[in-house]
């Protein structure tokens, strides 16, 4: 219903892994800009959605209105989404829905700060709230720089970037980190990729705590699912995914490991998941409709009746 400036990715997929119908409660767990609401709207289910960035929660208000009380927006971190849902009377749900990292709108914002296409003021916060990347970069000394880059943005040369960074402070604009992180790797005009992509990556994950919240996220889900409820988590880089892939591995019991030199051996908690998915990656023809797509993978999992891990425990 809306000329959103975001196309769902693996939209297919992941409709067709939920199932969505009339009487149906599900949770979109990061809104946006309502492209999987929208289509699990359309199919007739009741629709939770959470978005702590409170710019897609103000320009979503025209599709609560449009589907007439089907959908309701919270502007809340997914990981909260149980303790909002029993305030409203809401115990368990269905499916819920989860497209982790930063959003096309975000990216696309330059006075957003989370990209280098657009030069911006280096903010990168998701709440548009709390510490910025520029009060981390300007003010943590270079070791914890350094942690962070090589942590969350994978990056070999971490302390090589993390003191040309402490170097220049300070830094307040996109343009300014990216030209650094350039200058310090030896950034070649023909280099496929942007150098500076891995740092970014980095500090937007530490500045919103995004895999800190991925976890909180899928315990809350865990918790919230009804039996035969189905967890659906498309994500963007390899951290992610390891965190999606481990979680689910651990609640289906496949990550245990038993020895059979130890009899008597005490058996683990029911798993709570079964049905997992094999990562599911996106079509060529999505990824060139899409480009962004492109490092996406959807894994989602069926909720079994068996206690939540952390109320069963």
């Amino acid at each position: 219903m809306t000329d959103a400036p975001h196309i769902p990715v693996l939209l297919d997929e992941v409709i067709a892994a939920i199932g969505p119908r009339p009487g149906m409660t599900i949770v979109d767990a990061t809104f946006g800009a309502g492209g999987y609401s929208a289509a699990l709207l359309d199919a007739g289910a009741r629709v939770f959605a959470f978005d702590r960035d409170p710019d897609a929660i103000r320009e979503g208000a025209a599709m609560v209105a449009h589907y007439n009380g089907l959908l309701s927006l919270h502007p809340h971190r997914f990981s909260a989404m149980r303790h909002e849902l029993a305030r409203l009377g809401v115990a368990q749900v269905d499916a819920v829905v989860m497209d982790i990292g930063v959003s096309s709108m975000q990216l696309d914002q330059g006075d957003r700060g989370f990209a280098f296409m657009h030069d911006g003021p280096l903010d990168m916060r998701m709440s548009q709230d709390g510490e910025s990347a520029a009060d981390f970069l300007n003010t943590a000394d270079e070791e914890a720089i350094a942690n962070v880059l090589y942590r969350y943005g994978e990056e070999r040369q971490s302390r090589r970037v993390a003191r040309a960074i402490v170097a220049a402070r300070p830094l307040v604009t996109t343009g300014e980190l990216a030209r650094v992180v350039r200058r310090a790797l030896g950034h070649k005009p023909h280099d496929k990729k942007d150098p500076a992509t891995r740092t970014f990556q980095a500090v937007r994950i530490h500045v919103n705590d995004e895999l800190g919240e991925l976890e909180a996220g899928l315990a809350a889900a865990e918790a919230l699912l009804g039996e035969g409820g189905v967890l659906a988590v498309v994500s963007f880089h390899s951290l992610e995914d390891r965190i999606v892939k481990q979680f689910l591995r651990a609640a289906s019991g496949a990550g245990r490991a038993v020895s059979r030199h130890l009899p008597g051996d005490i058996p683990g908690p029911p798993p709570t998941f079964a049905c997992l998915s094999k990562g599911i990656r996106p079509t060529e023809g999505e990824i060139a409709r899409n480009p962004r797509a492109r490092s996406s993978t959807l894994r989602h999992a069926i909720r079994t009746g068996a206690a939540t891990r952390s109320l069963a425990a």
